[in-house]
């Protein structure tokens, strides 16, 4: 059977191309009808020709210029074309359109997700009215030859400030966090709250539901939460002017009930409490050699920060006796919107904050963009000869550069397009986890125009960087070459190629070796021996009945099954801020200014705590003298100068005594900073926090018998207790956040840059398939022919491993820097990153190359 003649198939594409639907029929049926008479009257070769000569004055007439009218039918026809045309490209292509849109989808949505924790993050401390010209007084004490940085001031700063600076319209301390029982009616319920001077109210504008802005004026006055009132008066306006009582016995007034705190707000509170009733409470606020709380101003939209800055800077010089040559303390401000994000101090000034973390995102968030673009970008130009022969007609039949270049951005703007709906709808089902993951209560913003806005300007950014390249390359050929059969690409295309791909490695090696360092880093913050034992170890609140009643409590603690020792410290084991000056024995110089954490504690303090002694011994009921007696950490003997510092006299706060015990050096910070010397005393009296070591493998039965011994002595306050190990853990919870997140978006990066090396290695398979087959005609092996399809990409993969090395070096050696205790930069790290990567890609390109080679030769050789 004769096969029938056929017109060039290139030529009838070339027509669906360029005309519509309407007239494509019957063009069709009238050409080839032409054609097949010519076949018969001339010869098929220039029935060919004929039937080409034609094809081209349809699109000359149809598609480009209608010659019988003024107005162009290029601009009308050519945007549905151009859809046409890519449609048709992306339905040819599946394999390749899922590659790319699988690709740009899951970078877009990374970029969305890390945009919406970057905007949160930024809004905190932004919602206020007057945020602008809301600031913190920070100091900036120097002392022993180093310079501190913090928010602690003396507790009549705020009022003093008003008097003596006409630009401050409102300032107001505040005190740290507490945490107190509360009691109204029947219903007793744990609360976090604050005390907080006159003008917070209205220098913050907290809405108020009752009450008015001076509601902090008098002692014992309380302004509430909507939250709280309705816990335990079911309605705010009820709550006004109703009694609460603290634990401690003290009745207090509602005199304002204001709107609970947004999501954006820095300082989480239910409760306000009168400035005085703190200043009465804690009288050593009232001398400015202490410090403590912080303090806040609100000045004048028309003053001058630096002029303030400036005098504020020696305020402190005439009301601190302490001053000296060798001690003294500068205030500054430090604006309300960058507190939060900019809160880390490093020899005194300001070193990055939780902006380090933002900026670490977002350049993930670029990152991951980059590899998914260029994804884009390779796949593009190496198949660049498969949309040859079309840019070549095109350009015959008239179509200039620019054209063309405006063709293939929009297919890639199209492309983008399709991406950005699937990444929208990514992100709508991820973003409850991703929530969970980070603590936030993030969503797509849909009926902010901001929003988008920023959709838009991320599509049209993603697509025209994807497609800038191919765009102009594709258009840069030469028609005659391309039409001839005779078009070949240069060297350059192919290293261009390759440049991309040793990129998105690079950029992958990074994220990996990034996320790496970070885990070591927390598994040894977590792992770290704090010189104490934080496992088995309970901390309960010292309020109530339990001040009084300390002594009986720990007696029948010490019964029950499970406990194995009891004691309370001041200050928290994890975080101990107490700092003073008022330390000194013989000796010392008198000009010399020398700060020292401090603590008080009960009896059995090392036991409980499992800290070692290195000289002397614990405090011990049978020594009277323990009243006034010491006991100091190792770096405290350095700091003091004695070698065997057991016996010798220190004086602390002007009451003489000895040191009874030398401690080793235990952590009772972060360890983003170093240990500080550490001085303990025999507490005066019960307060802060009651420690319980219960015994291996027996906390269940321990904290039974806690919490019976505890209602029986203190049954008025709610039992509740906490971890140390976990209050440990929620130190670093940042870290961890930050830790999860580049874990995640780093298997993202690298599984992004595969889905491209994938599609790369798929053509460069299908490009080279006559190769293999004459190959494997010849007697070369699976093994062989694997080798050699996969070498080029591995080696294209080592390169990116040596370039990215030395860079995530040098960046993760910068972050260590913000830890006083971190894992050192092991070679191993790199070594098994490296690896990782090498092995990932060598495993995508082996699935197309094995694929190849195992292909029967008789196929790919039998239209040869």
């Amino acid at each position: 059977m004769l096969k029938r003649t056929q017109p060039p198939r290139w030529a009838a594409r070339l027509l669906e191309w360029f005309c519509s639907d309407d007239w494509l029929e019957e063009i069709q049926g009238d050409l080839e009808e032409r054609f097949l008479r010519n076949v018969d009257l001339f010869g098929e070769r220039s029935a060919k020709r004929q039937y080409v000569a034609q094809v081209f004055g349809f699109v000359r007439r149809f598609a480009w210029r209608d010659k019988k009218s003024s107005t162009p039918l290029q601009m009308k026809m050519m945007i549905s074309n151009y859809f046409k045309i890519a449609w048709r490209n992306l339905v040819r292509s599946k394999s390749f359109s899922a590659i790319n849109i699988s690709g740009l989808a899951l970078g877009m949505a990374s970029a969305i997700l890390i945009f919406l924790w970057i905007e949160d993050e930024k809004s905190i401390g932004t919602h206020y009215k007057n945020t602008s010209d809301l600031y913190r007084i920070m100091e900036r004490e120097f002392t022993d030859g180093k310079i501190v940085a913090d928010e602690d001031t003396p507790g009549l700063l705020a009022d003093e400030l008003k008097r003596q600076f006409p630009e401050i319209i409102y300032a107001a301390g505040l005190s740290s966090s507490e945490s107190h029982v509360l009691t109204a009616g029947n219903k007793t319920t744990r609360q976090r709250g604050n005390f907080a001077g006159e003008d917070w109210l209205k220098m913050y504008e907290i809405p108020l539901l009752a009450g008015t802005y001076s509601a902090l004026k008098s002692p014992g006055s309380i302004a509430v939460s909507r939250k709280l009132a309705e816990t335990y008066f079911s309605d705010p306006e009820k709550a006004f002017g109703q009694a609460i009582r603290f634990g401690n016995g003290k009745d207090y007034q509602i005199t304002a009930v204001y709107e609970d705190l947004p999501a954006q707000a820095p300082d989480k509170y239910e409760f306000l409490l009168n400035w005085d009733d703190y200043l009465s409470r804690e009288k050593w606020l009232k001398e400015w050699t202490n410090f403590g709380p912080g303090t806040r101003i609100l000045l004048r939209s028309d003053a001058d920060p630096k002029q303030v800055n400036a005098r504020l800077k020696w305020f402190l010089k005439g009301l601190n006796k302490d001053f000296s040559s060798g001690y003294f303390v500068n205030l500054f401000l430090m604006a309300e919107k960058d507190a939060y994000l900019h809160s880390n101090f490093k020899d005194g000034y300001l070193d990055g904050g939780r902006i380090d973390y933002v900026r670490l995102l977002a350049i993930i968030a670029v990152f991951l963009l980059l590899i998914a673009t260029i994804n884009f970008m390779n796949l593009a130009t190496a198949r660049s000869v498969k949309r040859a022969r079309e840019v070549g007609v095109r350009k015959v039949v008239g179509a200039d550069r620019g054209l063309l270049i405006g063709q293939f951005i929009g297919e890639a703007v199209l492309l983008t397009a399709m991406a950005t709906v699937v990444a929208i709808a990514l992100v709508y089902f991820i973003l409850p986890f991703f929530n969970q993951l980070t603590d936030k209560q993030l969503f797509l913003p849909f009926g902010k125009p901001v929003f988008w806005f920023y959709m838009a300007g991320l599509l049209i950014f993603t697509g025209l960087l994807a497609g800038s390249y191919p765009a102009f390359f594709l258009s840069s050929l030469n028609p005659v070459k391309i039409l001839k059969g005779t078009l070949r690409f240069g060297s350059g295309a192919k290293l261009f190629r390759r440049g991309l791909v040793v990129f998105q490695f690079v950029l992958s090696m990074l994220l990996i070796v990034g996320t790496a360092v970070v885990y070591r880093q927390l598994q040894y913050l977590q792992t770290k021996n704090l010189g104490y034992n934080r496992e088995n170890l309970i901390s309960i609140p010292l309020e109530g009945e339990l001040s009084s009643k300390y002594d009986i409590f720990k007696e029948d603690l010490l019964r029950q099954s499970g406990i194995q020792s009891v004691t309370f410290m001041h200050t928290s084991p994890l975080n101990n801020g107490n700092t003073t000056e008022g330390v000194s024995w013989p000796g010392k110089s008198p000009a010399a200014v020398i700060s020292f954490h401090n603590t008080a504690t009960g009896y059995d303090f090392a036991k409980t705590m499992k800290v070692k002694f290195k000289d002397g011994r614990d405090f011990n009921k049978a020594f009277a003298t323990d009243s006034s007696s010491y006991i100091i950490n190792e770096t405290a003997a350095k700091k003091i100068g004695y070698k065997n510092p057991v016996g010798q006299p220190l004086t602390f706060w002007d009451k003489p005594g000895k040191i009874v015990g030398l401690v080793e050096d235990f952590h009772f910070n972060s360890l983003h900073d170093p240990i500080r010397p550490l001085i303990i005393r025999l507490a005066e009296w019960k307060a802060g926090s009651i420690l319980v070591r219960t015994e291996p493998g027996q906390t269940k039965e321990a904290l039974s018998g806690l919490e019976a011994v505890y209602k029986k002595i203190n049954p008025r306050f709610p039992f509740t207790y906490s971890f140390v190990d976990e209050g440990y853990q929620k130190l670093y919870k940042s870290e961890s956040i930050v830790g999860v997140l580049a874990t995640i978006f780093a298997g993202l990066a690298i599984f992004i840059a595969c889905l491209g090396l994938f599609g790369l290695a798929a053509f460069t398979a299908e490009q080279r398939i006559k190769k293999i087959g004459v190959r494997k005609v010849l007697g070369a092996s699976v093994s062989g022919i694997v080798a050699m399809l996969s070498q080029d990409f591995l080696r294209l993969v080592v390169v990116a491993i040596l370039i990215a090395s030395p860079l995530a070096w040098y960046v993760m050696s910068r972050w260590l820097e913000n830890f006083a205790y971190k894992v050192d930069m092991s070679w191993l790290v790199f070594v098994l990153s490296g690896l990782l990567v090498a092995f990932i890609g060598l495993l995508t390109i082996s699935y197309q190359s094995i694929k190849a080679a195992l292909m029967n030769p008789v196929k790919s050789l039998k239209s040869e």
